[in-house]
């Protein structure tokens, strides 16, 4: 089940979904993260996500932040701490431009 915003932005942009959902050929470092070869935006998104909460990686007074150990400073820039408002946009550099 869709959360209500999301279920807005499909039905007025189906296109925007699409780039979230289509499985596209990762680059290297990012398939040696997820442990795929083809992965979608969202699909990658979500593995990261799972493998901070089972590694404990947020901050615990400001669930905001995230501290990142190697294998996930490898896929985000090199950064030890990331805001999860910059999550979506650092995977997304992973990802080729989509041609209109």
């Amino acid at each position: 089940m869709l959360p209500q915003r999301i279920k807005k932005a499909v039905t007025d942009n189906p296109k925007k979904l699409a780039t979230l959902i289509d499985l596209v050929n990762l680059p290297s470092t990012l398939r040696e993260f997820v442990g795929r070869s083809q992965s979608s935006r969202l699909g990658c998104f979500q593995h990261v996500w799972s493998y901070i909460k089972d590694k404990k990686l947020q901050d615990p007074n400001n669930k905001n932040i995230v501290h990142c150990d190697e294998k996930l400073k490898s896929i985000l820039l090199g950064k030890t701490q990331v805001e999860l408002a910059e999550l979506p946009m650092l995977i997304k550099l992973h990802f080729p431009k989509v041609q209109k």
